[in-house]
């Protein structure tokens, strides 16, 4: 191995060997003061939490899909819902292409339409909530107005910062193109996981429901509810989370060692199996954190929504919200380091956060302009959807018959088909912005020394930004 140079703190020196602090395409980078990890298989426990999660839902929509598919009584509707969810799936799934070419062809102007979106956002919930609701959340909602104007006029002038990294993140996607591949099957999975998980739910919706005989009051078997809703989270948030750790491996790998880009070059292949092999235990773990309370949101939501204890309800799902938002926060830098490094999913959270409290980053981390303009065209592509989902449920008579409101059952199908599959497929740009973000932190030099324009563009528009950073 060559002898390390000293980069801000950071060893960095080139090593064939794919050891931890090795980012994957042969640059070793570790941090200083900290323990090197043991090798192999990272977080094993949680990866086999997921294979048996899996399997369970394999096996209940075995059990009940042939009862389903060949009884007389509600075979055709459960056909219709399938194919209804595959329409939706390859509907959302061409248009997510479409968006990934528009983020990556003009960021700024993306960036600046997700900020106009967020006043638009503001501005409608201000006039529901004084039209429909009350004085105060009409009142509320002129607050959150008044903040979002305050955000976006705050911001405004820092697009060209956050452009630059979203144009660095495209460049390395470009140069590495593949990975789009790989993106691509994560959410053909996506689509079957969302059929599975359908016809599962389907077969046993009849024990998820408790009925008064004296009312005739229904309410739903929360526990049975929750564990449903656990299995659908904990696999998409996996799926998710495994387009982000093969784009950060690949985006670092491109960083250091640019000689190793292309389509499907070996960066991009051996990226790709690292995170469905020794970093997959590590993205269950975080994933299962997300999904729990993700599945719990979802059951108080459904409380609040039968009338049981709605103003608990209400307030733990606001309290489970925060969390979550936290919590996700928290994994998408960890599972940076996850990709680049291969740590474990805790060595991961506190590398990150390590790294950033020691540069003073943390505006950085928070000026989260990317992620306005790619929530924007997920929305886009879900409303698509849910449109092209209502014109299905009039040309299909079964599914039409299926429901009282089939329009909008097929509207809130279709909305939740786009929205599920554009995040995954637009989460290879988020990826990439956030690997350059970490990568700039931690590997200035090398990126000088292998992208030289990037890097020049980069240093001028940070230096605006935050003289202190750099």
């Amino acid at each position: 191995m060559d002898s390390p140079v000293v980069v801000q703190g950071t060893a960095v020196g080139a090593s064939p060997q794919n050891d931890v602090g090795v980012p994957y395409g042969g640059t070793e980078v570790t941090q200083t003061n900290q323990e090197p990890s043991k090798t192999g298989c990272k977080d094993p426990l949680f990866a086999l939490l997921f294979y048996l999660n899996v399997t369970a839902i394999i096996v209940v929509a075995a059990i009940y899909s042939k009862a389903a598919f060949t009884g007389d009584s509600g075979s055709d509707y459960v056909s219709s819902f399938v194919y209804a969810v595959l329409v939706f799936g390859g509907v959302s799934f061409v248009a997510s292409g479409f968006g990934l070419l528009m983020l990556m062809a003009c960021p700024a102007l993306m960036i600046k339409a997700g900020l106009l979106f967020s006043i638009v956002v503001a501005t409608a919930f201000t006039i529901y909530a004084f039209l429909y609701l009350n004085l105060i959340f009409g009142i509320l909602g002129v607050v959150f107005l008044l903040m979002t104007l305050w955000y976006v006029k705050f911001v405004w002038s820092r697009i060209p910062f956050a452009a630059v990294n979203m144009l660095t993140a495209g460049t390395a996607i470009k140069a590495n193109l593949g990975v789009t591949i790989f993106a691509i099957f994560f959410t053909l999975l996506s689509i079957g996981w969302l059929v599975l998980w359908s016809v599962a739910v389907y077969g046993v919706y009849d024990s998820t429901v408790v009925c008064d005989e004296v009312t005739g009051a229904c309410s739903p078997n929360y526990g049975l509810l929750f564990l449903l809703f656990l299995s659908l989270f904990f696999t998409q948030q996996v799926l998710e989370s495994c387009v982000h750790v093969t784009v950060a491996g690949t985006v670092g790998t491109w960083w250091v060692a640019p000689n190793e880009s292309g389509c499907c070059s070996r960066g991009v292949c051996n990226s790709f199996i690292r995170t469905i092999t020794t970093s997959f235990g590590s993205i269950c773990f975080g994933s299962l954190l997300v999904a729990i309370l993700q599945a719990l949101r979802a059951v108080a939501n459904a409380a609040r929504a039968s009338d049981d204890c709605a103003l608990v309800a209400c307030i733990f799902e606001c309290i489970l919200g925060c969390l979550q938002s936290l919590l996700e926060y928290f994994n998408k830098w960890a599972f940076i380091y996850v990709g680049v490094y291969g740590f474990s999913y805790m060595e991961s959270g506190k590398s990150v956060m390590q790294l950033f409290a020691s540069r003073g980053w943390e505006a950085v981390i928070a000026d989260d302009l990317v992620g306005g303009a790619i929530f924007l065209t997920c929305v886009m592509i879900a409303f698509i959807t849910g449109g092209i989902g209502v014109g299905y449920a009039q040309l299909d008579p079964n599914f039409e018959t299926l429901a009282q409101d089939s329009a909008l059952i097929a509207f809130f199908f279709g909305f939740i088909s786009g929205l599920c599959i554009c995040t995954v497929l637009l989460s290879t740009i988020a990826s990439g912005v956030n690997t350059v973000i970490v990568m700039f932190a931690d590997a200035p030099q090398e990126f000088e020394q292998n992208h030289p324009e990037l890097s020049a563009k980069m240093r001028a528009t940070w230096q605006e930004f935050y003289p202190n950073s750099i």
